[in-house]
């Protein structure tokens, strides 16, 4: 009797443990295609921990170097190892082209935002040589034209606008100030996102509720990004679900954070949310029917 009473326990704790994996692995492939890892290289596996959890925007922060690129946010922090193919466009590459096992589910596209903290004109001279070899997986913009690839390399920080503006053939685009998208209405051929830092938009905290003079007034901005066509992220933003949910609320296209679990939960919650409202409304529908 006892055996079998053990027996029986081990089979409901091996079926509890199935569900449980099967439900975190749903909740890491479940892309989240508004979600922004900033700095994401401060994370202990910079790229793979954004991806697990379903992020499909990364941003890293990048010096020139002896002519390499590295991955950092202050000089002191310089490690030879860490350079912007080792630690993004060779994962990306060798995952798209079947060599990869450590990027376990099929997410893109993915825009990899560069933050260029050298000077932008040579640093991007460097990246622009680089980016060729990954070609294969890159959004292009070609005379006029542009075509989509798997991943998209948008460039912030120092911004190396006349070059850019100057290529007929190019595999990056231009991170805008969304201080500038009323008077500056250049294309997604140069632009793909418009941000800001939070606070010259807004002061709210996410503490009551959002004053409507600061959420008119962030509706009007991405109105105008989105007529140009180019995603709105604001960074630096408070890091809780309330200023996420207004931001979502008004349009905004990329929630940036440094907490990726956290903002994982908060699109699944929501995502449940919507899908009860959504079963509750067809009952609803349902029961009106049938009278």
């Amino acid at each position: 009797m006892q055996a079998a009473l053990r027996h029986t326990h081990l089979k409901f704790v091996f079926f509890v443990t199935l569900l449980s994996i099967a439900f975190t692995a749903q909740a890491q492939r479940t892309p989240l295609p508004k979600a922004f890892a900033h700095n994401d290289y401060w994370h202990n596996r910079p790229l793979y921990d954004a991806l697990d959890h379903g992020f499909l925007n990364v941003e890293a922060d990048i010096y020139l170097r002896d002519d390499e690129l590295l991955v950092a946010h202050l000089l002191p922090s310089f490690q030879k190892k860490r350079t912007l193919e080792q630690l993004y466009l060779k994962p990306l590459l060798d995952y798209y082209e079947g060599r990869s096992n450590e990027i376990k589910y099929p997410l893109y596209p993915i825009t990899l935002m560069i933050d260029i903290k050298s000077d932008a004109e040579k640093t991007y001279a460097r990246l622009a040589e680089i980016l060729k070899d990954y070609k294969s997986i890159l959004s292009k913009y070609d005379k006029g034209e542009v075509k989509p690839g798997k991943v998209t390399i948008v460039l912030t920080g120092n911004k190396p606008y006349q070059m850019i503006n100057g290529q007929t053939e190019r595999y990056a685009f231009i991170d805008e100030d969304l201080m500038q998208v009323r008077t500056d209405t250049t294309s997604n051929a140069v632009y793909q996102t418009a941000s800001c830092k939070y606070s010259r938009l807004l002061n709210w905290t996410g503490k009551g509720p959002m004053p409507e003079s600061q959420r008119q007034l962030l509706i009007s901005y991405v109105a105008v990004a989105h007529h140009y066509k180019k995603r709105v992220r604001l960074w630096a933003s408070p890091e809780n679900k309330e200023v996420w949910r207004a931001l979502l609320e008004c349009d905004v296209d990329l929630i940036n954070t440094d907490k990726l679990a956290e903002l994982r939960d908060f699109f699944e919650n929501k995502r449940q949310e919507e899908e009860r409202s959504a079963e509750q409304l067809r009952y609803a529908n349902a029961s009106l029917n049938a009278k």
